[in-house]
């Protein structure tokens, strides 16, 4: 390389080149490059504070009442609330979508880092030679290091980042349709629950009725105590029936309350809504050959899977591009004692010892762990399809059988009212054929309560909810705005 040979330097020169002025210069450098730097804004979390926030959680919040009315424009009685209104009360109050949406915007980040690229390196070492002060006792050098990346990486690392991100957006709608199912599953359990309290007080209404009229006959001697004790054991078990069908009820509450992301109070004084007798017609169209099919290929976690798949597929291609080393230019400067001399360095790694096989090797068999986990993934919600129609097709069968029980047993009551009218049969016969009337309608509740089990479970499967619309599900629930927020927290 030429060497430049060095000129006098005068006082002013040798000012210009001083220490103090480099110092001086990289300070103003540091300075400026500080002030592009993002500041970091403390949000503390307080477990008091967060609980408060959750106790007051309500279905009477005014953001939440403003959110469910712009996605669900018709008019509806704020204190009333179906499956779709509490749908949107779970997408605004759930803990798992806003866990999702965080999870997504880290994922987002990551997109910004694979984007980056590396930044130089400026190295300044002055130094000062104490057994030379002519011309000059000050040496100082200074080198950049401009890293060039080969073969590609920086793509491969945004095409990896990209397909995680779109993982993510893919997970809250998964979990936007569980939330919904959970919300679901606990809205039939609370409505049947409720149902089944009626009817067994009816039941223990009518027990208690024939017990009087049994040891009416008993003090008369008409019977034994053994005729008269069968009935009063059937009053006894009505009462625990009744004892159990209110824990039941509490229980289905506490559930539909953790659905919705609720405390268990906020469901006090709420009307809830839901037809447990809706044959839902619409609900063959789930058990579809296309459907079916639809949903192999279009559910959420399965589209979320492949692109699972495709980010292995993006690692493996950055892990091959690495068998490649980057450029490393590194020109520079150095003030020797008056001289001034200037240099070009070029660093490449050298692939002798390895060339990358083994992060290689374990990118392919990522890849391939990533293939399996989708086949495994694709034959689970197939055979979960399958269950989930022949379940609903069998709980369809059973509740038209127990509807028709329920309409016989319903006939007999009335003619046993028309027997007693007619002096045909006593008051006993008219309670043993109500009690058979309501215990029927009892086993006909159970089988609604199934079928609509079953109907929820295939909505699931095929995610494809009946009453709303799939674009609400398509890659992301819609997203509340930060006043919404700051209120739900």
């Amino acid at each position: 390389m030429t060497r430049i040979i060095p000129k006098p330097l005068n006082d002013s020169t040798l000012q210009r080149f001083s220490p103090s002025a480099a110092v001086g210069f990289c300070v103003a450098a540091i300075a400026l490059w500080a002030t592009g730097c993002a500041r970091f804004n403390p949000k503390p979390v307080s477990a008091a504070a967060n609980a408060d926030k959750l106790e007051a959680r309500s279905l009477t919040n005014a953001d939440l009442q403003a959110f469910v009315s712009e996605n669900l424009p018709q008019p509806a009685r704020s204190n009333s609330w179906d499956l779709n209104r509490l749908t949107w009360a779970a997408f605004y109050y759930h803990p798992s979508l806003e866990l999702a949406r965080a999870q997504l915007l880290v994922a987002q980040g990551g997109e910004v880092t694979a984007g980056q690229r590396p930044n130089p390196m400026l190295t300044i070492s002055p130094q000062y030679d104490l057994t030379t002060l002519t011309p000059s006792p000050w040496i100082v050098t200074a080198s950049l290091d401009v890293p060039i990346e080969t073969a590609g990486k920086r793509g491969h690392r945004r095409a990896h980042a990209a397909e995680l991100a779109e993982a993510a957006r893919l997970n809250i709608a998964g979990v936007a349709y569980k939330v919904r199912n959970d919300v679901r599953a606990a809205l039939v359990d609370v409505m049947a629950a409720d149902a089944r309290n009626q009817i067994i007080q009816q039941q223990l209404s009518i027990q208690q009725d024939l017990v009087r009229r049994m040891e009416q006959q008993f003090r008369a001697g008409s019977i034994s105590a053994a005729e008269a004790l069968p009935m009063r054991l059937a009053l006894e078990r009505a009462r625990l029936d009744a004892a159990d069908a209110q824990r039941l009820g509490s229980d289905a509450r506490s559930r539909l309350a953790e659905a919705l992301g609720l405390p268990l109070r906020a469901l006090t004084d709420v009307s809830l809504q839901f037809d447990l007798t809706d044959p839902l017609t619409n609900v063959q169209n789930l058990t579809a050959g296309e459907i079916r099919r639809e949903a192999l290929l279009s559910r959420p976690d399965i589209l979320g899977a492949l692109a699972d798949y495709r980010a292995s597929e993006s690692a493996l291609r950055l892990e091959l591009a690495k068998q490649y080393p980057d450029i490393h230019l590194q020109p520079g400067y150095e003030f020797d004692q008056g001289d001034n001399k200037w240099g070009l360095g070029l660093t490449i790694e050298l692939p002798v010892l390895n060339q990358n096989q083994g992060p290689i090797a374990e990118a392919r068999a990522r890849r391939e762990e990533s293939a399996a986990k989708f086949n495994a993934l694709q034959a689970a919600v197939l055979a979960e399809i399958d269950r989930a129609i022949a379940q609903f097709r069998t709980t369809q069968t059973n509740s038209a059988v127990l509807r028709s029980l329920a309409e016989t047993a319903n006939q007999r009551e009335r003619s046993a009212q028309e027997q007693l009218k007619a002096g045909a049969v006593d008051e006993t016969e008219v309670l043993n054929a109500r009690l058979e009337a309501v215990s029927a309608r009892l086993i006909q509740l159970d089988g609604q309560q199934k079928f609509q089990q079953a109907a929820g479970a295939l909505e699931n499967a095929v995610q494809r909810p009946l009453d709303l619309p799939p674009s609400m599900f398509s890659q992301s629930t819609p997203n509340r705005n930060q006043s919404h927020a700051d209120a739900a927290r």
